[in-house]
C-alpha cells in the first residue's frame, strides 16, 4: 500500500525524511547504493559441483520469479570467479541462510580459496551442495542468463526445494541483521 505524503501525490517529500532528494542532472552511484541499501534482502549462497569439486558464492540479489513454470532469478557479478564454474555445471542450489550463518556468508563472499574447508554439506538431488544449517534451499537447472550491466541476470528452473525451522539472515544498509516476527 502506498500512502500519500504531505505533498499528496504519494511521491517522496523532502519534509518526510529524504535528506537529499536526487536531481536529474547526473547519476550518483553512491546515492544509488545508499537508497537501494534501504531494501532488506535475504542472504543466499549459490552452490554447484563442477569438475567433481564444490563451488559457491554469496548472493543477495535473489528472488522468486514465476510459479508456472517455477523460476527463480539471481544476479551474480561479472567479476565473480565462481559463477562461470556454476553456470558450466548446468545445475545449482540456492541455500537461503539462517540467522546464525553470517560468518559463512562472509567466507563465501571472498574471492578464491577453498570456501568449503570445514563446511558441512550434503548433495542435493541435482548433486549441488546443500549447506548444513541452511534455512531453505532451492535446487535449480540453469535456464538462461542475460547481460545486466556489471552483473548477469540468471534464471533457474526450480527442480526441488526444502525448508527447516528457523529465522533468516538479512542484509540491510550494508550490514547483517536478524528478522523478528
Amino acid at each position: 500500500m502506498v500512502e500519500a505524503t504531505s505533498s499528496g501525490n504519494g511521491a517522496p517529500d523532502p519534509e518526510d525524511g529524504d535528506l537529499e532528494p536526487a536531481g536529474p542532472s547526473t547519476f550518483d552511484a553512491g546515492r544509488f547504493r545508499e537508497v537501494l541499501g534501504h531494501f532488506v534482502t535475504g542472504v543466499t549462497i549459490v552452490t554447484a559441483m563442477e569438475g567433481g569439486e564444490p563451488v559457491g558464492f554469496t548472493c543477495q540479489a535473489f528472488t522468486s520469479l514465476s510459479l508456472d513454470p517455477p523460476l527463480v532469478a539471481l544476479a551474480p557479478g561479472k567479476s565473480s570467479t565462481s559463477w562461470p564454474r556454476i553456470a558450466a555445471a548446468g545445475t545449482f542450489c540456492v541455500n537461503i541462510l539462517a540467522e546464525d550463518q553470517e560468518a559463512l556468508s562472509r567466507d563465501f563472499a571472498a574471492s578464491g580459496g577453498d570456501k568449503f574447508t570445514g563446511v558441512g554439506w550434503r548433495p542435493a538431488a541435482n548433486g549441488a551442495p546443500v549447506l548444513d544449517g541452511a534455512l531453505a534451499w532451492v535446487e535449480c537447472e540453469f535456464e538462461l542468463a542475460h547481460d545486466a550491466g556489471d552483473h548477469e541476470l540468471v534464471l533457474g528452473r526450480v527442480q526441488n526445494m526444502g525448508v527447516r525451522r528457523g529465522r533468516p539472515l538479512v542484509y540491510y544498509r550494508g550490514g547483517f541483521g536478524r528478522f523478528e516476527s
